[in-house]
């Protein structure tokens, strides 16, 4: 079954706390991840990219406007491409919607390029970490 174009727009964030960065798993192969989702419709792709963050990560905070990146992975018989922008935490719930399926991990930014399994993600982990002095 085809999906529609507009679902291989995505969205994600990379968390920014303390200095360090959220890991999720992602809900079946349990790879690390960032919070990421299709851009839903009547939303920015920012905002859009918050709600996935609060709701895979239980994380709560300002998304900046600029886009520090983007990576592509296979899905739906399809290629999604996920612009990532920056979400500065102020607070991390102890409790969130799929904290049931999903593991979090507030790890260096070093060590998040490490635990990706993308290498696109990796890549832009590094390049992120390095410009806004956090390696």
């Amino acid at each position: 079954m085809s999906r529609p174009q507009w679902m291989f727009r995505q969205s994600g964030v990379l968390p920014v706390i303390d200095g360090k960065t959220v890991l999720i798993t992602t809900r079946r192969s349990r790879h690390w991840i960032i919070p990421k989702g299709v851009v839903e419709r009547g939303m920015s792709p920012e905002r859009s990219a918050a709600k996935e963050a609060f709701e895979e990560a239980g994380l709560v905070g300002d998304v900046h406007s600029r886009v520090i990146g983007s990576f592509s992975y296979r899905k739906w018989g399809g290629i999604c491409t996920v612009h990532v922008y920056p979400l500065y935490v102020s607070k991390l719930l102890d409790e969130w919607e799929e904290s049931m399926f999903r593991k979090r991990k507030v790890v260096p930014f070093g060590k998040a390029a490490e635990m990706v399994h993308h290498h696109e993600l990796r890549v832009l982990i590094d390049l992120f970490s390095r410009t806004a002095g956090y390696e």
